[in-house]
């Protein structure tokens, strides 16, 4: 039986999560996924990166591009070091103070994209209206954007605090162990919440908020084995840059945003369909838990 949901066979669960996925065309929505946040990534690297400086914390950036350097293929690293190394070689007064706000709309593009695609998970229409479906995008995005820069803050003061304990009182491997695995435990922290905030105000339905979802924790651990599982690939088997040629780098990125979108809607499916089948839960194609659905309701399958 599924857990925390009595009489739910695991065998139905999957049968019913596969036809769901077929129905609401995952793959395809996946893919405009990928290339919608491919337009927005630069824009989001740039405003993320251009603020960074005006922090009082050094090597933020670099913590960053570490991690993108183990999670991302080569080829897009390389592509994304290019630009941040552009953008953080100096202060760009001018891109806070005139441009913020159009590279905040781009950037909030991507997250527009998956807003669409989670009211097709819910079987509901968007009627927020544009300016406010806009700025619960932009709202979104800015959440997102604090959340990597408060992880990466974290993970370089733990950087600074594990420097300052090793030379002071002299302790080794165990510390940098204890640091290693702290570094791991902030980005899946941080990854949880993400994928909570969206789940929660990406579609337009009321739910309540949670930080633990059966979606979100598959979602970060497909994420976290899907990114480095692409990257070992791509940097000992795959040879974008023979078939592709210089725009290689754009298409291995694209194809780990299109991986990317891939698992946050197939969290978002997973989120549904157990909502679906609680007693507690909405209908399919509801908004609220008592209005009424014009879909089919997933209550009472045995």
């Amino acid at each position: 039986m599924l857990h925390g949901i009595p009489g739910i066979p695991w065998k139905q669960f999957f049968r019913d999560l596969r036809r769901e996925v077929s129905e609401d065309n995952v793959f395809s929505g996946a893919a405009a996924l990928g290339f919608y946040l491919t337009l927005a990534v630069f824009p989001a690297i740039i405003l993320t990166i251009t603020i960074v400086p005006y922090l009082p914390i050094d090597r933020v950036d670099q913590a960053i591009m570490d991690l993108l350097q183990q999670a991302l293929p080569a080829q897009a690293s390389t592509l994304v070091a290019g630009v941040v190394s552009d953008v953080t070689s100096e202060r760009r007064g001018g891109l806070l103070s005139f441009s913020m706000l159009a590279t905040l709309w781009a950037a909030s593009s991507g997250m527009y994209a998956i807003m669409r695609q989670l009211n097709i998970t819910y079987d509901v229409k968007e009627a927020r209206g544009f300016i406010r479906g806009r700025v619960t995008a932009i709202g979104l995005s800015i959440g997102f954007g604090v959340l990597v820069i408060g992880a990466f803050s974290l993970i370089v003061l733990g950087g600074v605090i594990q420097d300052w304990i090793g030379a002071s009182f002299g302790f080794g491997a165990p510390l940098l162990t204890f640091f290693a695995v702290f570094r791991w435990v902030v980005i899946v922290l941080a990854l949880l919440l993400g994928f909570a905030l969206i789940y929660r105000y990406g579609p337009n339905v009321e739910q309540k908020f949670a930080f633990i979802t059966p979606g979100a924790v598959l979602g970060v651990i497909l994420l976290i084995a899907a990114s480095l599982g692409f990257a070992f690939y791509t940097r000992n088997f795959g040879n974008f840059d023979a078939t592709y040629g210089s725009i290689g780098a754009v298409i291995v990125l694209m194809l780990w945003l299109y991986i990317a979108g891939l698992v946050l809607l197939l969290g978002s499916e997973i989120n549904a369909l157990v909502e679906h089948y609680s007693p507690e839960g909405k209908r399919k194609g509801a908004k609220t838990e008592h209005e009424s659905s014009a879909g089919q309701s997933l209550h009472g399958h045995a």
